[in-house]
């Protein structure tokens, strides 16, 4: 039998190419940011800054694989650098521009599925933070330095990027900036070089990160390393805070001890805390590193939770990342919880009192929040760190502690170095319990209500 061609509806609209048509955002909580059609295999940055007038120039070269045909993409860019030169290995790039916080190129050819090639991009400027509805983020300047909070989309305001919490990609950070500085940056330093009146600092993150948590502090601290354990502990602090912080911070050794044993082996080769000499209203978390002001040094053990906080985030965030951002409880839930059980296990209140205690607070709060998806404005809200902290206690009174610190370490070991959603969690919950589980889930995930009481025992 013969085939018949079909014919061509005259009036059909011909099919733009996927890098042609208008793209849903990849992620609704942050529509600005993150690109689509590759993934970042790995990031190389090399870069120069000048303390005093701000001044950042760096060469950026980003590898990426194509997951659908690549004609026309994109990386995200502050609109506050300027890019002079973009050059593009294993294809031939026709254009760029660069305008509203995205750097847009073209390929002569559309890069086939499965190829990898890299971008390279100089740049330079004055990098600012980027304002959002969250405050400003990113690059900051300080008294005497730099820090970099990057959450959630801030690490465009000093290299190109795909800023988004599931691109995941090992990377290296050179930076060379006057020499009476230190350089504190995500991953682990490979070496260090003076030269005249600067100093060549280079870093290597083997780990595949997000873009958030990559961190770069710029300060004349002085270094101290903790020590015992297997885990090396570095701190980089003021000189004059050295007793404070001893103070402080005296207990990180136990915290680390303690959560490997709660939630399985300590996910990086080091940990490393920075103390600024400015003040910071909250803490920052960033792959392998904590940055705290030294308002947190001089609070004695005021403040010990906050400490606690951060270091779960290597757990929490760091090592299992939330696909989305609306599923950012997994991040904040879990690092505040941390805090109830390094007080129950280190002789202070039990997580049990904590819990009463934010119950009665969240009660008493506007009801208007679901966890598994607090919407944009509500993501960093308190009440997603306390209600994600309270189902985490609500589902441990519920399946037992050994059904439920078996699941954390479970959760851990099966997500680290990749992204996961609430319904990971749920579906792996239930893999750990015979419990019917779908009622708290209801209750505590997915209703804005609260419940009239814990549902445990007093």
């Amino acid at each position: 039998m013969a085939i018949r061609p079909v014919k061509k509806d005259p009036v059909a609209k011909a099919v733009k190419p996927a890098s042609m048509r208008r793209r849903d955002p990849v992620d609704p909580y942050l529509p600005s940011a993150g690109n689509h059609g590759y993934r970042v295999t790995r990031y190389d940055l090399d870069l120069s800054y000048r303390v005093e007038p701000n001044r950042l120039v760096g060469t950026a070269t980003i590898s990426l694989t194509a997951t659908e045909p690549l004609g026309d993409f994109s990386l995200d860019l502050s609109r506050h650098l300027a890019v002079s030169k973009v050059s593009l290995s294993g294809a031939k790039l026709t254009r760029f521009r660069h305008s509203g916080g995205k750097l847009k190129m073209t390929a002569a050819e559309p890069i086939p599925v499965g190829a990898a090639v890299s971008v390279t991009i100089k740049y330079s400027g004055n990098p600012r933070p980027i304002s959002g509805v969250w405050g400003d983020v990113g690059w900051e300047e300080l008294d005497g330095g730099v820090l970099v909070a990057n959450q959630p989309n801030g690490a465009a305001s000093w290299f190109p990027c795909d800023d988004h919490p599931a691109s995941k990609a090992p990377m290296t950070l050179t930076l060379t900036t006057d020499s009476p500085y230190k350089v504190v940056c995500t991953g682990e330093l490979v070496s260090k070089k003076s030269s005249g009146s600067t100093t060549r600092w280079e870093f290597d993150q083997a780990v595949p990160t997000s873009t958030y948590l990559a961190a770069v502090n710029i300060g004349e601290y002085q270094h101290l390393e903790i020590t015992g354990g297997d885990v090396p502990i570095h701190a980089y602090i003021p000189g004059d805070l050295r007793s404070e912080f001893s103070e402080s911070f005296g207990r990180q050794r136990e915290m680390l001890e303690l959560f490997s044993k709660l939630f399985g082996p300590y996910p990086l080769s080091s940990y490393k805390v920075v103390v600024t000499d400015d003040e910071l209203e909250i803490p920052l978390e960033s792959m392998g590193m904590s940055t705290f002001g030294r308002n947190i040094a001089v609070a004695g053990d005021a403040e010990e939770r906050l400490i606690a906080h951060e270091l779960a985030h290597q757990w929490f965030g760091n090592a299992v990342t939330a696909a989305e951002w609306k599923h950012i409880w997994l991040h904040e839930g879990f690092a505040c919880y941390a805090e109830w059980l390094w007080s129950e296990f280190s002789g202070g209140a039990d997580a049990h009192s904590h819990a009463l205690k934010y119950f009665a607070r969240l009660q008493s709060s506007p009801h208007d929040l679901l966890l598994a998806d607090p919407g944009p404005k509500l993501m960093f809200d308190d009440r997603v760190y306390k209600r994600g902290a309270l189902t985490l206690h609500v589902l441990r009174g519920a399946i037992g502690d050994s059904a439920f610190f078996s699941l954390i370490r479970d959760w851990v070991e099966k997500y680290s170095g990749v992204t996961a959603t609430t319904d990971d969690f749920v579906a792996l919950a239930k893999s750990h319990t015979d419990v019917e589980l779908d009622p708290l889930w209801d209750t505590w995930l997915f209703s804005e209500d609260m419940p009239a009481g814990l549902g445990l025992p007093e």
